[in-house]
């Protein structure tokens, strides 16, 4: 933003912008999760993502409505994504084993977002934050149909424990 000669509170208001998505709609999220399904919300988390990407893609680098809005949709993404996906590893997980299964997902989600942030720069600086941005909303459409998978009854050869036996 500052390349394209936006002033720092200009850059603070899409921060914002953008924060305030990833974590204000959790308890709406959680509720339509719990109403419309786990599997709708993953799959509504990639369509947001692409969205996200596409504006980013090519919004104009001086448009602060275009940026903030592909900021906006990239932070409810985020939101719609890691509720449904915490429901769905609650759904599969053993509670004897579910708060560490957690705790590791968890640190996990931490690394890839830290990995994601480092990386994000060098793609930037190697091609363009369009490609940054398409990227983004293409590797989420990628995930859907690994959610989609994860609600296929699983076939378990016989005399091999289940894997939701704990």
């Amino acid at each position: 933003m500052r390349h394209h000669h936006h002033s720092l509170g200009e850059v603070g208001f899409v921060i914002g912008m953008h924060i305030g998505p990833m974590f204000l709609p959790s308890l709406i999220t959680g509720r339509l999760v719990y109403r419309v399904g786990r599997v709708p919300m993953a799959v509504a988390a990639a369509v947001t993502h692409l969205a996200a990407g596409l504006v980013a893609a090519f919004a104009p680098g001086d448009s602060m409505t275009l940026l903030t809005m592909a900021l906006v949709l990239l932070g409810l993404g985020w939101n719609f994504g890691l509720i449904s996906g915490t429901a769905l590893i609650v759904d599969v997980t053993a509670l004897e084993t579910r708060a560490k299964t957690e705790g590791a997902v968890d640190v996990l989600i931490a690394i890839a977002g830290a990995g994601g942030g480092a990386i994000s720069g060098v793609v930037v600086g190697l091609s363009s934050y369009a490609t940054l941005a398409l990227a983004d909303g293409f590797l989420a459409l990628l995930l859907t149909p690994a959610v989609d998978w994860h609600q296929r009854p699983q076939r378990i050869p016989r005399g091999w424990p289940s894997p939701l036996s704990g």
